[in-house]
């Protein structure tokens, strides 16, 4: 008989904030493979095992902003747009 391996869910912060209210409003969400990045009850970011971070272009203000920026390092030339964004992350949940 084999063992799997179970990667349970967790919920954490991300991001370096000194305040623990602005930290509850940028969560990270790791279910199985995939780990999910919200701002505030928004995913913005993905990363599915094996494959590469999705960041979600910035189409709201600078507090989510600041949320990317923790997420991918400021890089937004990598960022995708609304429409792509939701089909990847689709394929993703798949």
């Amino acid at each position: 008989m084999s063992t799997a391996t179970v990667r349970l869910p967790t919920i954490s912060t991300y991001g370096n904030y000194s305040s623990s209210n602005y930290g509850a409003h940028a969560l990270r969400v790791d279910v199985g493979e995939l780990t999910v990045w919200f701002s505030y009850n928004t995913p913005v970011a993905f990363h599915k095992l094996g494959g590469s971070k999705v960041v979600r272009r910035n189409d709201w203000g600078p507090t989510t902003g600041k949320h990317l920026n923790a997420i991918d390092d400021g890089n937004k030339a990598d960022r995708v747009d609304s429409e792509t964004f939701w089909r990847l992350f689709a394929e993703a949940m798949a």
